[in-house]
C-alpha cells in the first residue's frame, strides 16, 4: 500500500484548487506578469495619463461613470491629443452612468478623431435588458499595459485640498505582461456588443514582465463568476479573508460562507463605508451584522472619505481587485470586470493598505442596549454598535458624496429588512393597503399603466421571437 508523502499531497491539493479558481473564474491562470499597487485617484489618474501618452498604436477607456467635470475634461483633452497624432482611441461608457454627462463632451470627443459609444441605451420597450450596465472601468495601450480598478473618472476621486475634499478612497492596480492580451479580449466583448465588432489587434509585447499569475474575471450577467470565485476562495483560505467593499449586501450563500468560515477559526474582517451620524439610520443600517458578528467576523466602518473600494485577500496570496461590489446587481445583472492575484510582494501591499485603513476606521462590536438592565439584560439581545474610534477633522465632503452615503444607508437598511421575510412582507402589504386607501384614483392609475407596460412589453418580444424563428 502506497503512502502520499506531504508534499505530493499538497501539490494534489494546488492542482485542485487550481483547477476549481480556472472554472469559477472562467479564466485560466496567466504567469509572468508585473503588478504595480494603485491607491486613490492621483495616484491611479497618473499611472492612466502615464500609459495614454505613451499609446503608439490604440487606447482603450471604458468606464461606468465618466463626469465632464475638471477631471473628466483633463483626460478628453489627452484622448484627443493622441487621436491627433494617429493612435486609434476608443471610449466605451454606460448609458445610465453617465446620464448625468452632456452630449456635447462626447461630440466634442467624436470631433477630434475619438471613436466612442454608449454601453446599452435604456428603453422601456427592454426593461429587463436595461437592467444589465457596464460598471467596468479600465484603461489600456498598445496590448502592453492596462489599469483595472473601481475607480470612475470624475473630481470626487481626484479630490480637491483647496476645500478640505480628500479624494475617494479606492484601489487599482497597473499590469504589464502577458495578461494585457487577455484583458484587451474582455474590452473587445463590451465593445462589440455596443457596435461592429474591434479589429483584430496585435498587442505589441506579450513578453514576461514580472511573477504574478493573474486570472481575469470577466463578469458577464448571469454568469456569476465573481460570486463563484469569492465563495470558493472563502471556503478554501487557510488563515485570512479581508474585505474591503463599498456595497456590501451579499447574497445569503455568501454570507452563510463567510459565516462557516468565522466559526472554523479563520480571520474574516470586512471594511465597509461609515454611516450616517442619524442614530436611528445607523442602528437600522446594522441590522443585519448581527449574525456575522455573534459568527465571530470583524467589522469595520471607514471614517474617511466616500470608502468606494472592491477589494478581497485571501490568506497571503490571493487578492482580488475590480469593479465587482458584493450584492446582487454587481454579481448577477453586470457586466464587470476583476481581476484574481496570485502574488505574494502584491498581497502584502494590500495587506498592508488594509490595516492602514483600519486605523482610520471603527469596529463594529455588539453590546447591550443600555436602557437593558438587570434580569431584562439577560433577555434582551445585543445590538451592533460602532465603539469610539478616529474621526476625521480635515475632510469637508460634497454633494456628491453625501449623495453617495445616504445610498449606503438606504442599502443597508433595506438589506436588514430583507432579513426578516415576514417583516418585509407585512410591511410592503400593510404600506400598499394605506397607499391605496389613500390615494385609490392614483394608485389605480400607477397599477392599470404598470400592467399595460409589462404587457404590451411582453407581447413585442413575444412578437419579436416569432419573426427571427421565422426568418431562420
Amino acid at each position: 500500500m502506497s503512502v502520499v508523502v506531504p508534499e505530493r499531497a499538497r501539490l494534489v491539493e494546488r492542482n485542485a484548487m487550481e483547477r476549481a479558481l480556472d472554472r469559477a473564474s472562467g479564466g485560466r491562470a496567466i504567469p509572468g506578469n508585473a503588478i504595480r499597487h494603485l491607491t486613490d485617484g492621483p495616484d491611479t489618474f497618473a499611472a492612466m495619463r502615464e500609459i495614454i501618452r505613451a499609446a503608439r498604436n490604440w487606447i482603450h477607456f471604458e468606464n461606468y461613470i465618466i463626469n465632464n467635470d475638471a477631471t473628466g475634461r483633463g483626460f478628453a483633452e489627452l484622448l484627443a491629443e493622441a487621436a491627433g497624432r494617429g493612435v486609434a482611441v476608443r471610449v466605451l461608457y454606460d448609458y445610465f452612468g453617465c446620464r448625468g454627462t452632456s452630449s456635447s463632451f462626447w461630440k466634442s470627443l467624436r470631433d477630434k478623431g475619438v471613436e466612442v459609444r454608449c454601453f446599452n441605451p435604456v428603453s422601456i420597450l427592454r426593461p429587463i435588458e436595461s437592467i444589465e450596465r457596464n460598471h467596468r472601468k479600465y484603461v489600456s495601450a498598445d496590448g502592453a499595459a492596462a489599469i483595472v480598478g473601481g475607480l470612475c473618472i470624475g473630481d470626487e476621486w481626484q479630490g480637491d485640498p483647496a476645500r478640505k475634499r480628500r479624494p475617494w478612497r479606492d484601489t487599482a492596480v497597473l499590469v504589464r505582461g502577458p495578461a494585457v492580451p487577455a484583458l484587451e479580449l474582455s474590452f473587445a466583448h463590451t465593445w462589440g456588443l455596443a457596435g461592429e465588432a474591434l479589429p483584430e489587434l496585435e498587442p505589441s509585447n506579450r513578453e514576461e514582465a514580472g511573477a504574478a499569475i493573474i486570472r481575469v474575471v470577466e463578469g458577464i450577467p448571469a454568469s456569476l463568476r465573481v460570486y463563484r470565485t469569492i465563495q470558493l476562495m472563502a471556503t478554501g483560505a487557510a488563515e485570512r479573508l479581508w474585505i474591503t467593499d463599498a456595497y456590501l449586501l451579499p447574497p445569503q450563500p455568501m454570507m452563510a460562507a463567510l459565516i462557516a468560515a468565522a466559526r472554523d477559526g479563520l480571520d474574516i474582517r470586512l471594511l465597509v463605508p461609515g454611516r450616517t451620524d442619524i442614530p436611528v439610520i445607523a442602528a437600522l443600517s446594522r441590522v443585519g451584522y448581527r449574525e456575522l458578528l455573534e459568527a465571530g467576523v470583524r467589522i469595520w466602518e471607514w471614517r474617511g472619505p466616500m470608502l468606494h473600494a472592491k477589494t478581497v485577500i485571501v490568506d497571503s496570496t490571493f487578492f482580488k481587485v475590480g469593479s465587482s461590489n458584493l450584492n446582487a446587481s454587481s454579481l448577477r445583472s453586470n457586466y464587470e470586470l476583476d481581476l484574481l492575484i496570485e502574488d505574494e510582494r502584491v498581497t502584502g501591499d494590500a495587506i498592508q493598505q488594509f490595516r492602514a485603513d483600519l486605523s482610520r476606521s471603527v469596529e463594529v462590536v455588539l453590546r447591550r442596549p443600555r436602557w437593558a438592565m438587570g434580569k431584562l439584560a439577560d433577555r434582551v439581545p445585543p445590538v451592533a454598535r460602532a465603539a469610539v474610534g478616529p474621526g476625521l477633522t480635515d475632510h469637508e465632503p460634497s454633494t456628491e458624496e453625501r449623495s453617495r452615503r445616504a445610498v449606503v444607508n438606504l442599502r443597508q437598511v433595506a438589506s436588514g429588512a430583507r432579513r426578516s421575510i415576514a417583516g418585509a412582507t407585512v410591511f410592503a402589504l400593510v404600506g400598499g393597503g394605506i397607499l391605496f386607501l389613500a390615494i385609490p384614483k392614483i394608485m389605480a392609475t400607477i397599477l392599470a399603466v404598470a400592467c399595460f407596460w409589462l404587457g404590451g412589453t411582453a407581447a413585442w418580444h413575444f412578437h419579436q421571437r416569432r419573426r427571427l424563428t421565422a426568418d431562420e
